[in-house]
């Protein structure tokens, strides 16, 4: 890198700083205000803040492997995450927003009642506020400091302590500016990251040795350019295929795609501005998420198949940093340096507030000292927020690798999915239930993996069956929430179907032609997410159908904007 490069990187650095300053003021107000930014986000700062979130320092690197692996197929172990996000926008997005809540932790004993809720609402601040958070902020430390590893040539050991330093820094304005700094600050990195990953599938696809678009087709087989692996020469099982979109989309948790909404998305969908901004934020995340913004890595990817051929399996992912390394010239490099701390920023920065929100308002709040000042809570959660990054940086020691992450997070969370939603329409789900649903994956997958010898996505097939069987065993022996925190969970989030005996207790009825336009909704959303992906991509690719993806697309979202403003004259209050 040359100093020019450094001095991009510098002016980002203080551009995001300046942003926490700026917003400061605004997140010393109280706790909504720090963690919620006062549910005041517009729909496109909320949602883009959620699509930043996901795309972490690690997100190419993994795609890279991905592609490098089972060519553009291979990204259907997160493509097939497109219908729990679609069905989250047109089923939940509104009851996160109507529940009046802090965090998605706080829903457990708005929804469950007795001790179990409480230890569930505790145990899951820990758990996912502490634990798991640092753990998943540990390997996106990994990430970055593999990439910084590569491109200014210092050794990985030394590289540590300069991903400690900006940890802190982007601790910094996470506690100075609260939800509010860490928003706008997504909106500017989110601009930022794919600016320079647009830029460089450009300069490596105009190399001479790719001679374009059209040049990088010619030299790699057939298989890793198609959308859906078909026949024998599929570049991923048909088997793994099915399992992807068949199972693991409603059945499997994972932070960004929690099927019903929750983490982070759940927490930007509480602090937009109503329900209708709650919708529109968590879609416009959704088509951004899976339709426009992984085709720069894929390209990228796709060339490093053709420029690094002979880099072994375990360094495939490298092979991303090597394509900045090598075809970058000087301010170019600096910018797509920017790029990568923009992403990992706003992932990290997310995290933090997120996981500080969990430990402030689930644990400390709720089980240590209720009856402090909201100005009390606030310092509170900025010393978490310090505490949060020093946790996670000395697990940068630790943690050595992030290939496979996202598959054992998927099948640890494997079965759980239809207790997240259905405990918004099913009077009978219980706190029990969701307790059993996190625990059970665990013997299965021990079982699966190390017993049986079947790994993921396989093993999905055992694990899903075998944690719904024990849900339900434990929902139907077991209590359902008392009456009285039924009623006030139904009554403050309002499910305009569902709750069948309190509706006919209360004489409500039930919204079935709603019911049936937001099936429509979904389905449409679905349709449109994928047509627009492969319509973006068919078009890259030169290929013969892109514009009738693209006109699907067009014409799905026409009938969704459609029936949302057919909504609009429904009756759906109780």
């Amino acid at each position: 890198m040359s100093i020019i490069d450094f001095i991009i990187v510098a002016a980002y650095l203080l551009l995001s700083i300046s942003i926490a300053l700026v917003y400061s003021k605004r997140a010393r107000t109280n706790t909504h205000a720090f963690f919620l930014s006062g549910r005041n986000l517009p729909w496109w700062i909320a949602g883009t803040a959620m699509v930043a979130t996901t795309f972490a320092a690690d997100t190419p690197l993994a795609v890279t492997e991905l592609v490098r692996s089972g060519g553009i197929p291979g990204n259907w172990l997160w493509w097939n995450m497109v219908a729990a996000n679609i069905v989250t926008v047109f089923f939940f997005a509104r009851l996160w927003r109507r529940a009046g809540i802090t965090t998605d932790i706080e829903f457990i004993e708005l929804r469950y009642s007795g001790n179990a809720a409480s230890f569930l609402r505790g145990f899951k601040a820990v758990y996912l506020g502490l634990f798991a958070n640092c753990i998943i902020m540990g390997w996106v430390n990994v990430a970055l400091a593999q990439i910084l590893s590569h491109l200014c040539g210092i050794s990985l050991s030394h590289v540590f302590f300069i991903v400690i330093a900006i940890m802190i820094f982007v601790g910094m304005y996470a506690a100075v500016g609260g939800l509010w700094a860490v928003a706008i600050t997504d909106f500017v990195q989110f601009i930022i990251a794919m600016s320079g990953c647009i830029v460089l599938s450009f300069v490596v696809t105009s190399h001479p040795s790719m001679n374009g678009i059209e040049g990088l087709i010619t030299q790699l087989p057939a298989q890793a350019l198609s959308f859906i692996p078909f026949g024998d020469s599929a570049s991923i099982p048909l088997a793994a295929f099915l399992l992807y979109i068949g199972v693991q989309w409603w059945a499997c948790w994972y932070p960004g795609a929690e099927p019903g909404g929750g983490g982070y998305v759940a927490q930007r969908m509480m602090s937009s501005k109503d329900e209708t901004h709650s919708l529109k934020a968590t879609l416009w995340f959704t088509i951004a998420h899976f339709a426009l913004r992984p085709w720069p890595w894929i390209i990228v990817a796709l060339a490093t198949i053709v420029l690094y051929p002979a880099v072994p399996a375990d360094q495939s992912k490298a092979t991303y940093i090597f394509a900045i390394r090598d075809f970058l010239p000087a301010g170019l490099k600096g910018l797509l340096v920017a790029a990568f701390l923009a992403a990992y920023m706003s992932t990290i920065s997310t995290h933090l507030n997120w996981g500080s929100s969990y430990l402030v308002n689930d644990l400390y709040r709720r089980f240590v000292a209720p009856q402090k000042s909201e100005r009390h809570y606030v310092v509170i959660a900025q010393v978490c927020t310090i505490a949060l990054v020093i946790i996670s940086s000395a697990l940068i020691f630790i943690i050595d690798s992030i290939s496979g992450a996202w598959a054992f997070i998927i099948e640890c969370g494997a079965g759980i999915g239809p207790v997240l939603m259905l405990r918004w329409y099913w009077w009978r789900i219980n706190a029990w239930s969701e307790i059993t649903a996190m625990v059970a994956p665990i013997p299965a997958v021990i079982v699966s993996r190390f017993v049986l010898g079947v790994t993921f996505p396989y093993n999905l097939a055992i694990i899903v069956p075998f944690t719904t069987i024990c849900w339900l065993a434990v929902t139907f022996v077991t209590r359902p929430a008392d009456t009285h925190t039924l009623q006030s969970f139904y009554t403050t989030a309002r499910p305009e179907f569902g709750f069948t005996p309190l509706r006919k207790a209360m004489q409500h009825p039930t919204h079935y032609t709603l019911l049936w336009m937001r099936v429509a909704q979904t389905l449409l959303g679905i349709i449109a997410t994928y047509s627009l992906l492969f319509g973006i991509g068919a078009l890259i690719l030169h290929k013969d159908y892109a514009y009738t993806y693209i006109s699907v697309f067009v014409v799905s979202f026409a009938v969704i904007v459609y029936l949302l403003g057919k909504e609009k004259y429904s009756t759906v209050s109780i």
